[in-house]
Parts: structure tokens; C-alpha cells; sequence
């Protein structure tokens, strides 16, 4: 091993026990039983199938009794949390940028009848793979992303949709306080390249690039096939009539070719699992605003938010599918054609963020507790947040492979074999839990009575609102920061 490999994996480890003792003081009360839980979850080897098998972990030398107990009654620091996160090495594109990845994962609750705060969740391939609206809690998830081919991804926020919530508008407001939290870190200084926020086609791009102006970032997301948006405002020309001038050039419509005219920029990649990638760009388009929707409450005229559209279209897919051509959104114009490639590629690594949901749901079982209470659902996430520590130990870990597994590069091991050696670099972290004081069980029920304080029966909130609950005031100018977010959609504990 040479000695810069030695000095790397020194720093690793220092920045790993650092993590860990930062992690014990977020937690104020119940501490002890929150920070082994944490233990056990990544240190147990297959996928978590119940909570209580976490208890029979070696790490955790508690009973399950303090198990349920801290995910009660335990409270956690989520704001120190959230800053000691975006203060840890994060990856970065080749040009040396921050690139974000958010969307909306669920927690699907659908016979938990007594769960409060339960929302209509836009669930796919399930049953006859339908689109279906299942009950259950929404998690807006934002990643930083890697570049390359892996499954890692950097999870930095996670928040609790609550019934009614405007999506767009707490996306908004939750990238605009990690932008904060990253600049406070030094993540980003005067000078550096703007973030890259990258979105799926859930997400209103244009207006989430205008409620974020004045932040140094750029908005990338997909839009829809069938949107029509429109050009510059053409040149005005004297019309005696005095008629007013248009405020919309000609239409741009997706499903139309002919309407597309002239692209500025055009880039053809040779790929390895999609052949050819022909990416066509057209400059400073926006969308037609109405005063309806999200806009129906906005002061003045309707702003102008100018873009590039990008066409992707690549040769063949993988799985043999339909080649259908993608549609992006960037929030900047006057593109070049490095642009247009540095932007449709950062869009296909925004998938590496379904790579951390399969992660900790099927490994790590984050939607496998029953738990009854939305507050200590929300602990439990941020205890299965933390499994960024396996991150932090990608350097140390060995390759545990099995015996038909192939032989993987140093430090290029996957989330599963980090997780599947962790428990061996655990033991050589110092872990600042306190040792349990001996107990005795409680009475509990005495045997054969029933339960006579039945739990309320809730009801399931309606599908996500549209309505405007980010919003800047009118005294906002470029470069200020007097933001100020609705109090509804967000639940207290993130």
C-alpha cells in the first residue's frame, strides 16, 4: 500500500469518527438508544424486515423496550443534523460543481387507519403496474449527486409532506435553506460555479428557478411532451394603430417539428449502453404564465422566465424499449454545446438517486416499521439518513464479496458491500453510547384484558395542492435574502 493510500484512508477514518461523535450529540434525549439503533441498522447484514429484530443486534445492548422507547419519546436535533451533513466531504462534477438531485419518495401506510397526517401517494408498478394513489406519508429527498457510474448518492435533507402541501413551493423553500446551510459550510464560495438542481417532470422548473433567483443556482428539470412554450418577444415594430405589442412570440410546440425552427447548438455522443446521443438545443424560450394555479396569487404582471429547451434522443435503450426522446428545462441561456452535454448527462445521473431509495427501503427497511406516530417516523428517517456513514467508510471497507460475486476496484465498492462489511470498521470507531443500566421489564397488560381506549380513526388527507405557499415579498431584490415560507406543508420535526 503506498503512502498516499494510507494518508487517505487516515483522513477517511478521522472524518468517520468525527461523523459519528457529531451524530451522538444531535440527540438530546434518549440519546443512547438512538445512536445504537443507528448502530444496529448498519451493522445488521441482509435487509430489515421489523424493528425489533434490530434489538437482537450485538450493537444494540438494549432491550426493545428502549428501542420503541426512543423513537417515541427521543429527540433529536434535526437542525444541527442538517448542518453537520452539509459540513462532510460531498461529490462533485468534473468541472468541480455541486449538482443536487431532489424528488419525492413514499412511505406507503395504506392500512394504518389510526396514522394521522396520511396523504394520497402517486405510487407506479404495483399490483397490474398501474398508476395508482395509495395513503401514505411523501418524503421530499435531496441528494447531492456523484458523477460516473455508481449507485452513490450524498443524502442531505429529507422533509415530511403533509396533507395539502404544495410540493414545488417546499422543494423550494428546502433548497433554498440547504443552499444556505452549504455556503455557511464553505461548499460554495464567490467565484465557484453554480449548483445544478436537477428535477424530474413532477416539478414546475420555471418556477422553482423563478422563486429561487438571487441564489447561486441553476435549475435543470424534465418537462412533459406535450408542453407548449413560447419565443422571445419578437422586435417591436410602429403600428399606427397604437395596438399594444405582443408579449409572446410564436409557439414551440414539443409535438410539433415544425414549429422548432433553427436549434442553436447541436452535439452528437457516442455512449455505451445507448449508442448515439443526439442532443438539439433552442434558446431563450419561457412558458405562457395565467393567473390561475400557482400563479393565481402573485402581485404584478406575470414574469417571463426565459430558458434553454434541450431534445435528447439516443439511439437504443438498454432494456429494448422505445426510444422516446427526453425533454429538458435549463434555468440559463446562451448555452454551448459543452453546456447542452454537461446537462443532459447530469440529468441521467439524477437516476442514482433511485439507487438510494431501493438502498434503504429494501436493505435497510425504512418503510418496514409500523410505527403509528408521524413524529417518530420522522426520527427513524433521519436515523436511516444517517446511514451516510457508509459513505464515509467507502475508503476503509474490504470487499466481502461472495463467492460468485465479481472482484471490485478499491474504493469503488457498492452501498451493499460497504454495508455488508461495516460492522468490522465499527468495531474500530470509538462509540460514545454509555452502557445501559440494568432494568426490569414493566407489568405490562395483565394477561386476557382488552384494550379499552381504542385508537382515533384518521382520515386521509387530499392529493398535494397546487396553491402558492413559497413566496417572495415585495421589497425582494435580486441577491437579498428575506425569504419567507408557509407554515403549512412542512411537518415540525422535517
Amino acid at each position: 500500500m503506498s503512502v498516499l493510500q494510507q494518508m487517505d484512508k487516515r483522513t477517511a477514518f478521522a472524518t468517520l469518527s468525527r461523523f459519528r461523535a457529531e451524530f451522538y450529540e444531535c440527540r438530546s434525549g434518549r440519546g443512547d438508544a438512538l445512536f445504537e439503533l443507528a448502530d444496529a441498522l448498519l451493522c445488521t447484514e441482509g435487509p430489515v424486515r421489523t424493528l425489533v429484530d434490530l434489538a437482537l443486534a450485538p450493537e444494540h445492548r438494549r432491550g426493545h423496550g428502549a428501542l420503541y422507547g426512543g423513537l417515541s419519546n427521543g429527540r433529536l436535533d434535526v437542525a444541527r443534523l442538517r448542518r453537520t451533513l452539509a459540513g462532510l466531504p460531498l461529490p462533485k462534477a468534473a468541472d468541480g460543481r455541486l449538482v443536487l438531485a431532489a424528488d419525492v419518495s413514499p412511505w406507503l401506510r395504506p392500512d394504518a387507519a389510526t396514522a394521522p397526517d396520511r396523504s394520497f401517494c402517486h405510487t407506479y408498478r404495483r399490483g397490474e403496474g398501474k398508476h395508482q394513489m395509495i395513503p401514505g406519508w411523501p418524503y421530499s429527498v435531496i441528494a447531492a449527486l456523484e458523477m460516473g457510474r455508481t449507485s452513490w448518492t450524498a443524502p442531505l435533507d429529507a422533509i415530511r409532506l403533509e396533507p395539502g402541501a404544495d410540493v414545488a413551493a417546499v422543494t423550494t423553500a428546502q433548497i433554498h435553506d440547504l443552499v444556505e446551510r452549504l455556503v455557511a459550510a464553505g461548499q460554495w464560495t464567490d467565484g465557484d460555479l453554480y449548483v445544478l438542481i436537477v428535477l424530474d417532470a413532477g416539478y414546475d422548473a420555471p418556477r422553482i428557478a423563478h422563486l429561487l433567483e438571487g441564489l447561486p443556482v441553476e435549475i435543470l428539470g424534465r418537462m412533459r411532451s406535450d408542453r407548449v412554450l413560447r419565443r422571445p418577444t419578437p422586435p417591436r415594430v410602429y403600428d399606427p394603430k397604437g395596438d399594444p405589442p405582443p408579449k409572446h412570440g410564436g409557439e414551440f410546440v414539443f409535438g410539433d417539428p415544425d414549429t422548432w425552427g433553427t436549434e442553436q447548438a447541436v452535439t452528437v455522443t457516442d455512449t455505451r449502453l445507448y449508442g448515439k446521443a443526439n442532443a438539439r438545443a433552442w434558446d431563450r424560450l419561457h412558458p405562457r404564465l395565467t393567473k390561475r394555479a400557482a400563479w393565481l396569487d402573485h402581485d404584478g404582471p406575470l414574469p417571463l422566465i426565459e430558458g434553454t429547451v434541450i431534445r435528447l434522443r439516443v439511439e437504443h435503450l438498454p432494456s429494448g424499449g422505445e426510444n422516446k426522446p427526453v425533454w429538458l428545462w435549463w434555468s440559463r441561456t446562451d448555452a454551448t454545446t459543452a453546456d447542452i452535454d454537461r446537462c443532459w448527462q447530469s440529468f441521467l445521473r439524477r437516476f442514482h438517486l433511485e439507487h438510494t431509495f431501493g438502498m434503504i427501503k429494501q436493505t435497510l427497511g425504512w418503510t418496514k416499521p409500523r410505527l403509528r406516530s408521524p413524529e417518530a417516523a420522522c426520527r427513524w428517517t433521519w436515523l436511516v439518513v444517517a446511514h451516510t456513514q457508509l459513505r464515509l467508510a467507502r475508503p476503509l471497507a474490504a470487499d466481502l464479496r461472495r463467492p460468485w460475486e465479481k472482484p471490485a476496484e478499491p474504493n469503488r465498492l457498492t452501498p451493499a458491500r460497504v454495508h455488508r462489511g461495516f460492522r468490522n470498521l465499527r468495531a474500530k470507531t470509538a462509540s460514545p453510547a454509555r452502557a445501559p443500566k440494568p432494568s426490569r421489564s414493566g407489568p405490562g397488560r395483565p394477561p386476557g384484558s382488552k384494550n379499552r381506549r381504542a385508537a382515533t380513526r384518521q382520515e386521509v388527507g387530499r392529493v398535494l395542492a397546487t396553491g402558492e405557499a413559497f413566496t417572495r415579498p415585495a421589497h425582494h431584490k435580486k441577491g437579498t435574502k428575506p425569504w419567507r415560507t408557509g407554515k403549512e406543508g412542512v411537518s415540525a420535526d422535517g
